[in-house]
């Protein structure tokens, strides 16, 4: 599921897949996604890319899209990104560090390992 919230400039994706759920904070506002795997009790911080992540009315235009269909194979979207992440090293998120991310990204992350 997914939740755009346009007065924080926020959306949040919520995948229940069994071994593989996982919850992700997109954070225009502050520049920031989160995407916190259940698997491994962690959370994963990136800084947008603007020329690899979708802006909000670009994801908004996909959502409303997909909801008025139900074949996805009709969806077009003009980017695509696949991650791969390598762990290293994590730190425990600090009140600075939830400054900068901003209070949806803290609420998804406290108390995890965070990669950056």
């Amino acid at each position: 599921t997914m939740t755009i919230d346009n007065d924080n400039h926020v959306i949040e994706i919520h995948v229940r897949s069994g071994l593989y759920s996982s919850d992700t904070i997109i954070d225009y506002k502050h520049g920031y996604i989160a995407i916190r795997l259940f698997s491994r009790s962690a959370c994963f911080i990136m800084k947008i890319n603007k020329e690899h992540i979708p802006d909000l009315q670009d994801i908004q235009h996909l959502a409303l899209e997909k909801k008025n269909t139900n074949n996805m194979s009709t969806i077009r979207s003009p980017k695509s990104l696949w991650l791969q992440y390598q762990s290293g090293q994590s730190v425990r998120g600090s009140n600075k560090d939830w400054v900068v991310y901003g209070k949806s990204i803290e609420h998804l992350c406290t108390a995890l390992p965070l990669y950056q």
